[in-house]
């Protein structure tokens, strides 16, 4: 299985290089790929100790950053690495000031773990949720390095548990130790024979409820809200939330929309103009005078979206109605009722929301109007939201507790 496993990293990469030549991710990655190494060999300390974090991409990077703040607070002469396989990971956090270095991780190959793990010399290796390099795991356990997976979650569909895949189950014992996010994966676990874990949580509780607590103020938006209206702040929207919202909009003018758009590229926030009949102000060109004009803001900046959450009445969180929404919990810690299209299964913190009546999910205008009305009426909801994510935290507490050890 090892060698047919390492066949298909090698496949892969010939793949990547072929889809460099005429799409812009795969050409990043195999850039970052070619340079990964350089990169490394110029920016490691030959006597440092450093320890390892490594996230396929900027989703895993969050739930692995309040662990790698926590750890350089308590400890600031600690040296850390951070690796990403994916270029929307790098590319948006390579200068990343939390880390000593951040790089690639070079495919993995038999070759490159080895090459990698006697250039780094990790003291420790931290792998963010569903991150499992067979290679690496082998020369890091050939290293006697301590390696954890954190932030992790388990189900019985994945490879580790199926006929064929007793190799890659034996792997997870590589592991020093496994923090999952619920008690449903350890029970998979030790049901398979894995013993080394525990239930530590999510830590993406952590890093929003930090967020919480360190959110900024926004003039302008606080310019925009001050009239006493109810406010609907919607983040991270596409198309189809949109429709939603600009229709609920024009039937509620006693309302304010801030719209935080996922897209914020010209071609989108134009067609966001044509729904809104241009009657709203661009972040960007805000000012005291054209907000009283306007009962719709529209975010084209990125980077406040956690900050704007804190104005809100009522959340409304884009891509349910794609591939799955976005992040719940930035918006539920101010304790604001939050709702969002029909494909959030996958998501179990919405399905824990929507469980103690702090979320709701819809599936039409009829049923999203309905929902606004009563949600704008009595923040009961938002409430249960935001203990819901204040009784989550503390994850990075005991996971780093295992790690320093």
């Amino acid at each position: 299985m090892k060698i047919i496993y390492s066949i298909g990293i090698y496949l892969f990469r010939v793949l990547v290089s072929i889809a460099s030549l005429f799409n812009e991710k795969a050409r990043l990655l195999n850039k970052g790929q070619q340079q990964a190494f350089g990169i490394l060999k110029e920016k490691v300390e030959p006597n440092a100790q450093y320890v390892w974090f490594h996230a396929a991409s900027l989703g895993e990077f969050e739930q692995g950053r309040p662990v790698i703040e926590q750890l350089k607070k308590e400890n600031p002469k600690a040296k850390v690495l951070l690796t990403f396989f994916s270029p929307s990971g790098y590319e948006v956090r390579k200068n990343y000031i939390g880390a000593d270095i951040v790089s690639y991780l070079p495919l993995d190959t038999p070759g490159n773990a080895r090459t990698f793990v006697n250039l780094v010399k990790p003291s420790k290796a931290i792998f963010i949720k569903y991150e499992f390099w067979p290679n690496y795991l082998l020369e890091l356990q050939v290293a006697n390095v301590p390696v954890f997976s954190i932030s992790a979650i388990f189900r019985p569909e994945q490879v580790f548990f199926k006929s064929y895949g007793r190799w890659y189950k034996s792997l997870l014992k590589t592991f020093k130790h496994i923090f999952v996010q619920d008690k449903v994966s350890q029970k998979l676990l030790n049901g398979h024979g894995i013993s080394n874990v525990s239930v530590a949580g999510d830590t993406r509780f952590d890093r929003v409820y930090d967020l919480y607590t360190q959110a900024k103020q926004l003039p302008l938006i606080e310019e925009f809200v001050k009239g006493g209206e109810k406010v609907i702040v919607a983040g991270s929207t596409w198309g189809k939330d949109e429709e939603l919202l600009v229709r609920y909009l024009k039937l509620h003018t006693d309302i304010k929309l801030i719209l935080v758009p996922h897209e914020i590229h010209a071609v989108h926030i134009t067609e966001i103009s044509k729904l809104l009949n241009g009657n709203f102000v661009r972040y960007s060109d805000a000012n005291a005078y054209n907000l009283k004009s306007t009962n719709c803001l529209v975010v084209d900046v990125i980077g406040i979206l956690s900050s704007i959450y804190r104005y809100a009445n009522v959340a409304y969180i884009g891509g349910g109605f794609g591939v799955g929404i976005h992040n719940t919990l930035e918006a539920a810690v101010y304790g604001i009722p939050v709702v969002f299209g029909p494909n959030y299964q996958k998501f179990r913190e919405a399905r824990e929301l929507i469980a103690i009546g702090g979320a709701f999910s819809i599936s039409n205008y009829v049923v999203f109007e309905a929902q606004i009305d009563a949600l704008l009426k009595d923040n009961a909801a938002g409430t249960k939201a935001g203990e819901y994510v204040k009784q989550n935290t503390g994850a990075t507490e005991l996971i780093l507790k295992e790690i320093v050890k």
